[in-house]
């Protein structure tokens, strides 16, 4: 019997990471979900873990809620034990928990709190759980049980693109593109890709407060296909890295911006 591939996709539990998880699902992939409001108490939470679970096995695959915050180390090894546990395998990593500043704030006001906070979750604990869960991945290539193994880091076009009102985010998201491509170039020889997507502005709950601001920048041309993204534009993105067909472009960044990646005059 031929096995369904498997993908862990962290900070699944709303925005990108959501709809990530929806598209593996529908392109053939069972789901381990992790999500640090996966454990967060109320109805709202559960509301959302059950609601994610429902529309992943109504596209036929079998789901896993793996609830913990990625900063926290000492949990890596418990997640990726839940997900061999519950399906004896792992295929597929997507990187896409990230955290926002507290607040944002000229570079000049940066204040280590919020700094260590955001690079934990998006640098640190990316970096740390990607570690573990590629050893894992080249234990099974070798073992010839891997299907199509990779890596993709969700990343942001903040990895290039200056804001210094949130200089510790921009920071974070360049040091998981280097990571992207590191690890990439470790782990080709085990015959697992690793890719970088890069968001452009993407509506979703982090840049909610900043809405107004992004309308403007958006209506004045700042997005040449002139709307903001989706989740889902981002998520169509991960299957087809993911599915193959590009297996020979390891190590390379695909930019989901609308064009912002055209320098114009």
């Amino acid at each position: 019997m031929e096995h369904r591939p498997v993908a862990l996709i962290t900070g699944a539990g709303r925005g990108i990471g959501r709809a990530v998880a929806l598209a593996l699902a529908r392109t053939g992939y069972d789901i381990a979900a992790n999500a640090v409001t996966f454990e967060e108490p109320g109805r709202a939470a559960a509301a959302h873990q059950l609601e994610l679970e429902r529309l992943v096995r109504a596209e036929g695959a079998g789901f896993l809620a793996v609830p913990g915050d990625i900063a926290d180390l000492d949990r890596h090894e418990g997640l990726l034990d839940a997900v061999r546990r519950a399906f004896g395998r792992l295929d597929l990593l997507v990187n896409n928990a990230s955290v926002a500043p507290l607040e944002r704030r000229d570079i000049l006001e940066t204040e280590p709190q919020s700094y260590d906070r955001v690079m934990a979750v998006n640098a640190r604990g990316t970096f740390f759980l990607t570690q573990r869960a590629a050893r894992w991945l080249v234990e099974q290539a070798q073992g010839g049980r891997a299907v199509r193994p990779a890596v993709i880091f969700i990343t942001s076009i903040s990895a290039e693109v200056s804001s210094p009102s949130r200089a510790e985010y921009c920071l974070s998201k360049a040091e998981a593109g280097a990571a992207a491509r590191l690890f990439a170039d470790r782990l080709v020889s085990s015959g697992i890709n690793v890719y970088e997507v890069r968001p452009g502005i993407i509506l979703t709950d982090m840049t909610a407060p900043v809405k107004d601001k992004y309308d403007r920048l958006i209506a004045e041309g700042v997005v040449p296909q002139k709307r903001w993204g989706t989740p889902e534009d981002v998520a169509r993105a991960v299957p087809a890295l993911a599915g193959g067909d590009f297996g020979f472009s390891t190590g390379a960044c695909l930019e989901v911006s609308g064009g912002m990646n055209i320098r114009r005059l």
